[in-house]
């Protein structure tokens, strides 16, 4: 049986990855002054962070059932006899509700995962979910160890706009008035879809890299986790090339063992960090590849 693997963008994967991979994306919506635009066609950092800049209104949402039926309905007439769809986390949106029912309309030929990831740690997922479907796992197969394994994985974040949080309701006001007049940069974990403040790091974004490979690396002994059988994703927005090198290279050296690779926040996470804003995730479920 031919499975097909189907997720958003919010994965961070490219329409030229998707493709090469033999992957399907369902793209993500961001609201602009009230107009539509979707990631991957109109949308990109800097025409999100320009609009910020300028004061519009922006709001993130989820993609429509017509979206999810018009890439579902592509799979099919590609020949393809089911597909696998894993979308970002249902604790952070109601695309994975969404999602569930309209599958029902589609005869038990769509599974749907709710993976509990975001970002990299999804796109780690949705790797995985291709390497199984091809070795011939069943949907269902492939929806079950991604479950089992959907919280073995951990992303930290770091920010610089305040401001941005401010807006997404992440932040306090007072908080925000002392980070800006003492230069504090937060950083926060996301685990299953839940985002948590972690610490805070005085001075530029970039003193945050050292800290949060600091976590990383506690969080891989204290579970016992061997660095060869974890994938980490490096991922930035609104960064310089040199910085973003200087972050891949500081990852690498402290974690040789690892895959690592760099990937930009999905633009739906970046209206939310704002510019220069940086990010780790790492997940292990490559551990249960048979």
């Amino acid at each position: 049986m031919k499975v097909a693997v189907v997720t958003d963008t919010n994965s961070g994967i490219s329409i030229d990855d998707a493709n090469n991979l033999g992957i399907y994306l369902v793209r993500m919506p961001v609201i602009v002054n009230d107009k539509i635009f979707y990631e991957g066609k109109e949308l990109n950092h800097d025409f999100i962070f320009d609009s910020l800049k300028s004061g519009m209104k922006i709001t993130t949402s989820q993609p429509s059932i017509g979206d999810l039926s018009d890439v579902w309905d592509k799979v099919f007439r590609d020949g393809y006899d089911k597909l696998v769809y894993i979308p970002m986390t249902s604790a952070l949106s109601h695309s994975y509700e969404t999602s569930c029912i309209l599958a029902k309309e589609y005869n038990n030929r769509v599974v749907v995962v709710d993976n509990h990831r975001i970002s990299v740690t999804l796109r780690n997922s949705v790797f995985y979910a291709k390497n199984l479907s091809l070795k011939g796992f069943s949907a269902e197969d492939i929806k079950q160890r991604l479950e089992n394994d959907s919280f073995n994985s951990k992303i930290y974040l770091a920010v610089s706009e305040l401001e941005c949080l401010k807006q997404g309701g992440r932040l306090a006001s007072a908080f925000i008035t002392i980070g800006k007049f003492f230069s504090i940069k937060p950083i926060f974990t996301i685990k299953g879809g839940k985002i948590e403040f972690c610490s805070k790091v005085r001075g530029n974004i970039e003193n945050c890299e050292s800290k949060i490979v600091d976590f990383v690396g506690s969080d891989l002994d204290f579970y016992g986790i061997n660095q060869s059988n974890v994938t980490i994703g490096v991922a930035g927005a609104g960064i310089s090339e040199s910085m973003k090198q200087s972050w891949i290279n500081l990852v690498k050296k402290r974690f040789p063992k690892s895959k690592v690779y760099y990937n930009d926040l999905p633009v739906s996470i970046a209206v939310h960090s704002g510019p220069m804003s940086i990010g780790l995730g790492f997940s292990f479920e490559n551990l249960y590849v048979t």
